[in-house]
């Protein structure tokens, strides 16, 4: 199974559910990427404060690099995780039909059921914002890696 992380420049938020997600799911079976929808970082590491907040969790993205979310990401992926409904749209608008758009969801979804609730960008804020940001993705996570350990993701 392949499963995308996506936000808007592909350095703060995708990044952590990224690094979150990888550190809950056997690497030998499931793939955990992410992208932004922007692409003006393309090439990037992720912010500071978010390699930060990963490290004081034990987790080390430093190595992850930024991308531009492409249409060709439905074809790769089984699953996509928006992380915000800006973000949800964008990805949506690039999808070819509607299979693609059953594997688009709102992250915040797996924790809190039919919310559509936003991960807020912490861009501009302060590193508490980072750690909000880190609960809340890790809280999902935890979801996602338990429905995947249930094979409720299997294909």
């Amino acid at each position: 199974m392949k499963i995308l992380m996506v936000c808007l420049g592909n350095i703060c938020r995708s990044p952590l559910a990224e690094g979150i997600l990888k550190s809950k799911v056997d690497s030998n079976k499931i793939i955990v990427e992410s992208a932004g929808t922007s692409g003006h970082h393309s090439g990037e590491k992720p912010d500071r404060r978010s390699i930060d907040i990963a490290d004081k969790n034990d987790i080390d993205i430093s190595a992850q690099r930024s991308r531009k979310f492409v249409a060709s990401d439905f074809n790769s992926y089984d699953l996509i995780y928006a992380m915000d409904e800006s973000n949800y749209n964008n990805i949506v608008a690039l999808s070819k039909n509607e299979e693609d758009i059953k594997k688009v969801k709102m992250i915040l979804n797996e924790s809190h059921p039919n919310s559509n609730f936003n991960v807020p960008d912490p861009y501009y804020g302060g590193d508490d914002g980072f750690k909000n940001v880190f609960d809340m993705l890790d809280e999902a996570c935890n979801v996602i890696a338990s429905k995947i350990n249930d094979d409720d993701y299997a294909r």
